[in-house]
């Protein structure tokens, strides 16, 4: 009974979760279209950003997206002048992105607005509960890896 209990208390969870998600995203993500970006977009130009040059082999993996996707984004985001590839000097097989100057500049004007949106978003949680339900989270994830075949 107990068991049964657990497991339709891990669906409830699940579901709270996933419509947390998609309920964050959505608003955030009409935040960033509003300054012309996809959200796609938005999240190479503040890796970019906050991170510096990134090979471009590595950034889907870093925001999590296919790697086939980047090559389109990073060239949509080349063509609007947000960032420009810059061959590595040590590796020929190498390939950076770096943002430019109207790409910072960009960033610039909109993330303090993206970062205070999203504090809007979460101040229903009181700090203490943030922590919590990050640390919570971090365990999550950090267990489904050592689950991973």
């Amino acid at each position: 009974m107990k068991e049964l209990q657990d497991s339709k208390q891990s669906l409830k969870l699940f579901i709270v979760l996933s419509r947390a998600f998609k309920a964050l995203n959505e608003e955030i993500n009409k935040n960033i279209q509003e300054n012309g970006l996809n959200p796609t977009e938005f999240a190479v130009l503040e890796l970019l950003y906050h991170k510096g040059d990134q090979p471009l082999q590595q950034i889907g993996g870093k925001i999590l997206l296919a790697s086939g996707s980047i090559t389109y984004v990073v060239d949509k985001l080349e063509q609007k002048g947000y960032l420009k590839r810059v061959a590595c000097p040590k590796d020929r097989r190498v390939t950076y992105a770096q943002i430019t100057e109207d790409g910072r500049e960009l960033i610039d004007d909109i993330f303090p607005n993206h970062e205070k949106r999203i504090h809007e978003l979460m101040s229903s949680l009181s700090s203490d509960e943030k922590e919590e339900t990050i640390q919570n989270l971090k365990k999550l994830g950090l267990s489904i890896k050592d689950l991973s075949y």
